[in-house]
């Protein structure tokens, strides 16, 4: 029993760490990375599709994304999508291909950028230790019912506190690398 709440933990524990580094993808560094139109949803033929399901995305220069869409008169809904989208970018067309040039971050952006990357990350440390709270409280449950002695519950808090560390110390890893990246000029 003990076994399952600890893999419980460690799998809430991924989860919330994969969507800390899916939510670092979608920050705009000073390089151009089709990743930040990933949650942007075009209206085609009355669904909503991501840009990747009606386009080809490429990266031809260091600070530009090209986005060739597959049929010419669904350029104005990308283009629609992507300023709704509110991430800076604006789009401009040639007729058949819609282009994004990114900007050079300023360096008060790049430390505007680091600060929210420094709070999503201490939101994700809140969310480890919530994580950690209810697998110690299902513990002491276990404990109370006379499923586990005191001897073992302290052995299992003491697992849970170390598994909640190594996560920790991934987040700030994942933010480290991240900030790295959005520092560079």
């Amino acid at each position: 029993m003990p076994k399952t709440i600890l893999d419980d933990m460690k799998t809430h524990m991924d989860k919330t760490l994969g969507v800390l580094k899916t939510d670092f993808q979608k920050i705009r560094t000073g390089r151009a990375s089709t990743s930040i139109l990933d949650g942007i949803k075009v209206d085609y033929y009355g669904n909503a599709s991501s840009i990747a399901q009606v386009a080809t995305l490429a990266v031809p220069e260091p600070r530009t994304i090209t986005i060739s869409p597959w049929e010419a008169k669904i350029i104005p809904a990308i283009e629609k999508a992507i300023l709704n989208a509110n991430i800076g970018l604006t789009p401009s067309n040639d007729g058949r291909t819609i282009r994004l040039n990114l900007p050079p971050l300023t360096e008060e952006r790049r430390k505007e950028i680091v600060k929210e990357l420094k709070k999503k990350a201490e939101d994700d440390k809140v969310a480890l230790r919530n994580i950690r709270r209810d697998a110690i409280d299902k513990l002491k449950k276990l404990e109370k019912d006379k499923s586990i002695t005191e001897d073992e519950l302290k052995k299992y808090e003491k697992d849970v506190q170390d598994l909640t560390k190594s996560f920790e110390v991934k987040v700030d890893e994942a933010v480290a690398h991240k900030e790295k990246e959005v520092m560079e000029v």
